[in-house]
């Protein structure tokens, strides 16, 4: 069995954190005027948008995965994992805040949490609008709402940009794959269906309600696509990979991918992954002088 290096633990543990975030959500909770100076923090995607929002100092304790995606909070204590968090390590850090992504995993963590009398601030990550409201929420919270409207702004920007741009060109039939086997894709209801769309994509897998619904090969050959963005940490490439099964029009076309991994993580910076998924699916024209892309 071969050892898994940090970033393909961090690619494993997606999909994970994904189907985890779609198990029970709720709307933000109600506003609080006093800064929060001691935060732990149980999701990943909510530790990034802290240290985006230049947050770094009011972490005082967080998940594991969170310790492996940012080596700067290497020195922070770690509170326990996603699905196995550390009542006992999260009250030793005496927090005025607990930030979670609701889930059904986390539901009783919660419940133990606020019997306490610690607060707990717990942030849906599915949509787009959704990451939105959690960056303005925790910018609100500890006291960064400069810093928040600043990354919004940059990503409404972004979002209008390249929906633009890509609006006058055809949409690309693709799927994005998460896992390779079993088969999981994204769906639709997530804020990576959204960015698809506003990329420039027909994502196939829309068909299906769940975000990241689990499906076999026989669909993925079915129905045709002409791009598969592969998000998966299998250590085969992408290329060698698909190779096997020919009839589908993206692996006679060699337009199989890798999906960088910023692009399936719902964090402070999806404006930048959309920017990506964009050159994905509409290459930028061959330079004239290089005779390679720009």
């Amino acid at each position: 069995m071969f050892r898994l290096g940090p970033t393909r633990i961090l690619l494993s543990t997606l999909l994970a954190v994904l189907l985890a975030a779609v198990a029970l959500a709720e709307p933000p909770a109600s506003e609080v005027t006093v800064p929060a100076r001691r935060v732990v923090s149980m999701n990943p995607s909510l530790t990034s948008i802290l240290v985006a929002l230049e947050a770094r100092e009011v972490l005082v304790g967080v998940e594991e995965h969170s310790a492996r995606l940012h080596p700067e909070l290497a020195a922070l204590p770690v509170v326990g994992g996603l699905f196995n968090p550390s009542l006992e390590a999260v009250v030793a850090l005496e927090p005025d805040l607990v930030v979670l992504v609701p889930s059904a995993q986390q539901r009783d963590f919660r419940r133990r949490i606020e019997a306490l009398g610690i607060e707990v601030l717990a942030l849906p990550n599915i949509t787009v609008a959704e990451i939105l409201a959690s960056i303005e929420t925790l910018g609100a919270r500890v006291d960064r709402e400069e810093q928040a409207r600043l990354r919004l702004a940059e990503i409404r920007r972004t979002f209008a940009e390249v929906s633009a741009a890509s609006a006058k060109r055809g949409p690309v039939p693709l799927v994005v794959v998460l896992q390779r086997d079993p088969l999981f894709v994204v769906g639709s209801g997530s804020f990576v269906d959204e960015m698809l769309v506003a990329a420039g994509a027909r994502n196939l897998a829309a068909e299906w309600s769940e975000p990241y619904p689990r499906v076999a090969v026989e669909w993925l050959i079915a129905v045709a696509p002409e791009l598969i963005l592969d998000a998966s940490d299998d250590p085969l490439v992408a290329a060698e990979y698909w190779r096997r099964w020919p009839s589908i029009p993206a692996v006679a076309n060699r337009r199989t991918l890798p999906l960088p991994l910023a692009a399936t993580f719902p964090g402070p910076f999806i404006d930048r992954a959309l920017r990506a998924m964009a050159r994905q699916i509409h290459p930028p024209p061959a330079s004239v002088d290089s005779g390679g892309p720009p």
